[in-house]
C-alpha cells in the first residue's frame, strides 16, 4: 500500500505513464504505452483509478498512516484555598474536615492546601493567643503554604516571629525584605517549589506595599513593587523548569486582575485582602492567549476555595470544571481533633465573652463596607467612647479609623464577646495636639480611598465634615467644623485641637503620617475594647444615630 500511495502521488504529466502505472499496482496488468487519447482508453484506465480510491477507502487508515496518536494526558491537581481567616476558630473544625475530605478523595499527593494571609486579628482567640491557636490548625490540616498578610505585622516583628517559629509549613512573600529586621531574618522564602501528580508547581508570594501605613512592621522592614516582583520570580521559576505557576497574593482583588493581565506566565493567582466573594469562580483572565485564573475565598473562614485543575504537558491549564467555593457551617461534620483543641483554647474565653456590659436599643452597625465609606452609629458610638474616657484630657474631638471596626452589634444584650468582636486588635487611646491644617490633611487621607473601601475611612466625633467623592484624593473635603458649647463652628487652619486617636494611627498607620508629627502627645493607655465596654455599661442602654458628621455631597 505505500508502493500504490508513492505511485498515485506522481505528477500526472504523461497521462498513460500515470495511468499505466497505477493499472499495475491495482491490477496486476501493464497498460498500453499509447497516450489514452481515444475515448475507450480513458474510460478503462479512469475505471483502473476509480478501483484503486475504491481500495484506499476500504482499508484501515492505520494500513496507510500508521497508528493515529492518542490524546494527550492532562495532569491533575486539586488546589484548596482559605484567605483573611483573621483567627475566626468557631468553624474551623469543619474547615478541617473539608480538608480531610478532599484528601481522602484525590490523594494527599494530588492536592495543594494554601492560605493567602491575614491569619492574624479579628477575635478574641487573637487577642488572647496571638496567632498561635490559628497556628495549631495549620499545621493539624497540613497547609503546604502560606504568604504574608498584612495583619501579620500588627503587633510586630515579636508575634509574626514565633508564629513562623512554630509553623511546619513555609511562609513566602516575594516582594518584602525582611533581611535588617534581626527577629524575622531569614524566616520566610520568596517562593516554594511543590511536588504534586508528578509535577512541579512554583508557589510565590506577594503582599500588599502599604502594609507599612497599614499595620506595623516597624522601620526595618521593606516593601517593594508587586508587580516587578511577580515578573522577577516567573522569570526564577521558568529558569529552573517549572511551568506550572501559582502567585500567593495578598494585595486586593482588583489588583489580582491587573497582575493577571499585565504579567505573563501566571497560571493561578490565589488572593486575599478584600475579603471578595467573587461572582464568578474562577475569574478567568485570557490577556496572554493562555487562561490566568483569578480565585479569592472571601473572609472570616465562611468559605473554602477548591480548584479541580487538568494541566497540558506544557503546563497550560486546560480544564477546572467542578471548582468551586464551599461554605463552612456548622451543620458540615466536625474533625474531632480539632474539636476537642478548639474547646481547650475556648474555655478561657468562655466566661470574658459571657459578660455582660449592657444594652443596646437599636442595630450597631459595624458594616465592613459603610464603616469605611459613611458615617454609622457604632462609629459615632466609639468615637464618643473616646472623648468620653480621655476627658481628662480635654479633648476636644476623636478620631478612629473605620478599618479597626470589624463587627455589628444587634438589639439587645451586649456582652464583652461583642465587643471585643467590634475591636479585636487591642489597640489603647493617646491624646494629641493637632493643628486645623493637620486635622484636614488627616481627612482628606481618611477619604481618598473611600471608593475603595479602604481601612482609613474616619469615624468622627466633636467634628463634622462634607465631602465630595468626586473630586480628585487631596482636594475632597469641602468643609470642617468644630463643636463648640456655642455650636459648630469652622476650623481653624491656625489653632491648635485637642484630639483622641489610637496608637494605630498615632503610629502613622493608614497613611496618617500627620499624625506622627503631633504635639503634646500622652499616652492615655485606655485599651479601646475595654474603653467601649466601660461607655456602653455607663450609657445603657444605647441608641446612637446618623447626625451627619459626615456628608457626601454629590
Amino acid at each position: 500500500m505505500v508502493h500504490l500511495l508513492t505511485e498515485i502521488q506522481l505528477p500526472v504529466k504523461k497521462p498513460a505513464l500515470a495511468c499505466g502505472r497505477l493499472l499495475q499496482a491495482t491490477t496486476g496488468h501493464h497498460a498500453p504505452t499509447a497516450t489514452c487519447d481515444t475515448i475507450h482508453e480513458a474510460m478503462r484506465y479512469f475505471g483502473a483509478l476509480i478501483a484503486a480510491v475504491v481500495l484506499l477507502l476500504a482499508l484501515p487508515a492505520s494500513s496507510c498512516f500508521g497508528t493515529p496518536p492518542a490524546p494527550e494526558t492532562l495532569s491533575a491537581i486539586t488546589v484548596l484555598h482559605t484567605n483573611d481567616t483573621h483567627a475566626s476558630l468557631d468553624l474551623v473544625a469543619q474547615r478541617a474536615a473539608l480538608v480531610s475530605q478532599a484528601r481522602s478523595e484525590v490523594g494527599k499527593n494530588n492536592l495543594l492546601l494554601l492560605d493567602a494571609g491575614d491569619v492574624f486579628a479579628g477575635t478574641p482567640y487573637f487577642t488572647l493567643y496571638h496567632g498561635l491557636a490559628d497556628l495549631w490548625f495549620f499545621n493539624y490540616m497540613a497547609y503546604d503554604v502560606m504568604c504574608l498578610g498584612n495583619h501579620e505585622f500588627d503587633e510586630g516583628p515579636p508575634s509574626l516571629a514565633k508564629f513562623i517559629d512554630g509553623a511546619i509549613f513555609p511562609v513566602i512573600s516575594a516582594n518584602v525584605d525582611l533581611s535588617q529586621e534581626a527577629l524575622l531574618a531569614g524566616k520566610t522564602k520568596q517562593y516554594v517549589i511543590l511536588d504534586r501528580g508528578g509535577q512541579k508547581f512554583g508557589v510565590f508570594g506577594l503582599l500588599i506595599e502599604d502594609t507599612d501605613e497599614i499595620s506595623r512592621p516597624g522601620p526595618t522592614v521593606k516593601f517593594s513593587d508587586h508587580t516587578e516582583s511577580a515578573r522577577k520570580m516567573v522569570a526564577e521559576l521558568q529558569k529552573r523548569g517549572i511551568s506550572r505557576i501559582i502567585a500567593l497574593t495578598h494585595i486586593g482583588w482588583d489588583i489580582d486582575l491587573k497582575l493577571a493581565k499585565d504579567v505573563d506566565g501566571i497560571d493561578l493567582i490565589v488572593g486575599g485582602h478584600s475579603h471578595t466573594v467573587p461572582d464568578k469562580y474562577p475569574t478567568v483572565v485570557n490577556s496572554d492567549g493562555t487562561p490566568t485564573l483569578v480565585v479569592q475565598a472571601g473572609a472570616y473562614n465562611k468559605y473554602l476555595g477548591r480548584l479541580d485543575l487538568k494541566f497540558d504537558r506544557t503546563g497550560v491549564i486546560r480544564q477546572w470544571q467542578g471548582s468551586r467555593l464551599i461554605p463552612i457551617m456548622d451543620k458540615l461534620p466536625a474533625d474531632s481533633a480539632c474539636s476537642a483543641k478548639l474547646s481547650e483554647y475556648a474555655a478561657p474565653l468562655a466566661g470574658l465573652r459571657k459578660t455582660v456590659t449592657g444594652r443596646t436599643a437599636v442595630l450597631l452597625d459595624g458594616d465592613h463596607d459603610r464603616v469605611r465609606s459613611q458615617e454609622t452609629n457604632l462609629g459615632n458610638l466609639i468615637a464618643d467612647s473616646m472623648l468620653w474616657r480621655a476627658a481628662e484630657s480635654k479633648p476636644q474631638i476623636a478620631i478612629v479609623n473605620g478599618g479597626s471596626i470589624r463587627a455589628s452589634i444587634p438589639p439587645g444584650e451586649i456582652t464583652m464577646g461583642d465587643v471585643l468582636n467590634v475591636l479585636p486588635f487591642n489597640g489603647y487611646y493617646l491624646a494629641v495636639d493637632l493643628t486645623g491644617r493637620q486635622l484636614i490633611a488627616a481627612l482628606e487621607n481618611g477619604v481618598s480611598q473611600a471608593e475603595e473601601m479602604a481601612g482609613r475611612f474616619p469615624q468622627v466625633s466633636g467634628l463634622r465634615f462634607n465631602w465630595d467623592p468626586k473630586a480628585l484624593p487631596g482636594s475632597r473635603i469641602k468643609g470642617v467644623e468644630i463643636k463648640t458649647p456655642a455650636g459648630y463652628k469652622p476650623v481653624d487652619p491656625d489653632a491648635t485641637y485637642r484630639a483622641v486617636i489610637n496608637n494605630y494611627l498615632a503610629g502613622g498607620g493608614d497613611g496618617y503620617n500627620m499624625f506622627v508629627n503631633a504635639a503634646n502627645v500622652i499616652d492615655l493607655g485606655y485599651p479601646d475594647y475595654e474603653t467601649l465596654a466601660d461607655y456602653i455599661k455607663a450609657m445603657s442602654p444605647v441608641s446612637p444615630q446618623i447626625e451627619g458628621r459626615i456628608v457626601r455631597l454629590n
